[in-house]
């Protein structure tokens, strides 16, 4: 019965696809249109799996979660993208110096640095670690984990946030 769920929300989702394609067109996301519709889908199904309450109205619900979608993306691209020097102070956690002082900077900055990113859940770790020690770009760290590039600077955005807001909760108040 589940399966035939699952085969009604595809069916009703591949008709839609091409109006909400549209929907995020619209709201200016032409980049991001295609990735958007498919994490629409993708929330449609979650909340189909989750086994609570069945879902009434599963086209209401698409083009809800479509809403929210568009509502996200409009609020992540009033975002500032990460400045130069954020950039430069995350290189500068990894700079080679020559005292015996700045080796055991550098140490303890590096053992900080592995901690936060144990933190973080193990996609978002990866897609940094690819991305700042590996050199890739967000379309090849999409490739080699099979999602989206906006999933993969979803990771980073996230990652990075979540370690500035441990680095700033440890920088001591003056």
């Amino acid at each position: 019965m589940a399966e035939q769920g699952k085969r009604g929300l595809a069916r009703m989702f591949a008709e839609q696809a091409p109006v909400l394609r549209g929907f995020f067109v619209r709201r200016g996301a032409n980049d991001e249109a295609e990735d958007l519709v498919q994490e629409t889908y993708l929330r449609l199904l979650r909340a189909h799996q989750a086994g609570g309450a069945a879902i009434g109205n599963p086209e209401a619900y698409l083009f809800t979660v479509a809403l929210n979608l568009a509502r996200e993306q409009a609020v992540r691209r009033q975002r500032p993208v990460q400045s130069l020097e954020e950039m430069e102070n995350m290189a500068a956690l990894l700079a080679v110096g020559d005292s015996v002082e700045d080796a055991t900077d550098r140490d303890q900055r590096r053992k900080r640095l592995q901690a936060l990113l144990a933190d973080l859940p193990e996609r978002t770790r990866a897609v940094l670690v690819m991305q700042y020690r590996d050199g890739l770009s967000y379309k090849q760290i999409a490739q080699r984990m099979g999602v989206s590039s906006h999933m993969v600077k979803k990771h980073v955005v996230r990652g990075l946030a979540r370690c500035r807001q441990a680095l700033a909760e440890d920088a001591p108040t003056p």
